[in-house]
């Protein structure tokens, strides 16, 4: 892509205008923000044996169904808004999958009640700060779990939280930017 005439750089994997959108904006991108966070992680466990590109697609769909992912509404749904969601084909149908982000949501408010905020929670990890990366960082390095997601995925399924393992935590924690692994070369690489 060229923007006033500079070639701008980015990661392999944006393969369409809404992907781009997503790499460019908000992947690797740290918040803090606890909506923001209940909905990455709703999402990276709706794409679980998927392609991210199905499930940014349906991503409007799923925040109609999930109320913006506000995790007090979500916490309330139950067999009947399983069944209603059942029957939108602008999801991915998949029970076990969403009924487990309502057991989350009822989780992610007792972490909250707990830490404060489900942020401070999940940014305990860390020390507080985005993970340190490797330099320089190609395509094929980029780790599908570490020791941080290991620790973080183990103590979530403590808590009793639901389709949650260490690689999708992992990719959570990408999402959320307490990793940002952005390649070497890709314009939204830390310096």
């Amino acid at each position: 892509m060229t923007i006033s005439g500079v070639e701008i750089q980015r990661c392999r994997w944006p393969n369409d205008e809404l992907m781009v959108l997503y790499h460019d904006l908000e992947w690797g991108v740290p918040t803090r923000d606890d909506r923001v966070l209940f909905e990455y992680l709703s999402l990276e466990i709706v794409q679980a044996g998927l392609s991210w590109r199905t499930v940014l697609h349906k991503r409007t769909e799923f925040n109609k169904e999930f109320e913006s992912f506000d995790p007090i509404c979500v916490a309330s749904y139950g067999e009947a808004e399983v069944e209603r969601m059942m029957g939108n084909v602008g999801i991915i149908r998949n029970r076990l999958k969403l009924k487990a982000i309502i057991t989350n949501a009822q989780r992610f408010l007792e972490v909250q009640q707990e830490h404060g905020t489900f942020a401070d929670y999940l940014w305990g990890f860390t020390g507080g700060g985005p993970l340190p990366r490797q330099s320089p960082l190609i395509e094929d390095m980029i780790p599908g779990t570490t020791k941080e997601s290991d620790a973080l995925a183990k103590d979530l399924k403590a808590r009793g939280f639901k389709f949650i393992g260490s690689t999708i935590v992992y990719a959570y924690m990408q999402s959320s930017g307490i990793v940002n692994d952005h390649v070497t070369g890709c314009f939204r690489a830390p310096d």
